[in-house]
């Protein structure tokens, strides 16, 4: 069965990523480990603008795609994920992998996009 599901990540992080190929590395991590299968990339490139400075990773997957952004100018760094699959995705382990990272909040939305946008679970900041 064909689904559309989509996890929006938002989370301050002590450890955002910093080098390129080993973004790359844990993006491709993450494909492996939820069961997916890279069709294009990962592909990373880092921002030098003051303001805006951080790394951007992506991937396009079998099932769709996967893109995270990060901001590490601020203290703790900003980390945002996007993951969006036509298949089933584990959010277990998605935070597993995710911890390496060391998050300190985390907010987000798993939405089920297949007929127009069902919450599906979110976190609950407070």
């Amino acid at each position: 069965m064909t689904r559309h599901l989509h996890l929006i990540v938002r989370a301050s992080v002590k450890q955002p990523p910093q080098d390129q190929i080993l973004a790359r590395l844990q993006l491709q991590d993450l494909i492996y480990s939820i069961g997916m299968r890279t069709l294009n990339g990962p592909h990373s490139d880092y921002v030098h603008t003051k303001g805006n400075r951080g790394m951007t990773v992506s991937a396009i997957i079998e099932t769709s795609h996967i893109v995270m952004h990060t901001w590490d100018e601020q203290d703790p760094a900003l980390v945002q994920l996007d993951v969006y699959t036509c298949s089933t995705l584990d959010l277990n382990t998605v935070w597993e992998w995710f911890a390496q990272y060391e998050p300190t909040q985390v907010e987000y939305k798993f939405l089920d996009r297949e007929n127009g946008l069902e919450l599906v679970e979110r976190s609950d900041p407070r």
